[in-house]
């Protein structure tokens, strides 16, 4: 069984830092693509950035230039880093994978991540 473990996430004042990560664990044949989303109250959950298997990456307009992702194919691990942070930032961030259980495309199937809350407040 597949699942996305994600750590990182506190509170931090404006204009910090904060560094977010996220694991695949289980039997998979391969993930297609790793991202990070984000929910806050009220509001409908947005995607932040997305990177796929060969490195290919899409940011939001909102958090061009302030927040990088990376991803370690080697420990199925995706990594958000986040700078300069604004308190509109303050959201549940939540990791998502596309995961193929087998050599077929057909076989990809979405998972999400629990959730981390990421709090910005001075």
């Amino acid at each position: 069984q597949v699942q996305l473990v994600e750590s990182g996430g506190g509170s931090v004042q404006p204009g910090g830092s904060l560094r977010l990560s996220c694991a695949a664990s289980g039997t998979f044949f391969s993930i297609t693509m790793m991202g990070w989303y984000r929910q806050s109250p009220g509001k409908q959950r947005e995607l932040v950035a997305t990177i796929t298997n060969s490195g290919s990456i899409n940011y939001a307009d909102s958090v061009t230039g302030r927040f990088t992702i990376s991803r370690d194919n080697t420990k199925n691990t995706v990594y958000l880093q986040m700078n300069s942070v604004k308190p509109e930032d303050t959201a549940v961030y939540q990791c998502n994978a596309i995961i193929q259980s087998g050599a077929h495309y057909l076989s990809a199937r979405t998972y999400w991540g629990q959730g981390t809350q990421v709090t910005v407040s001075s």
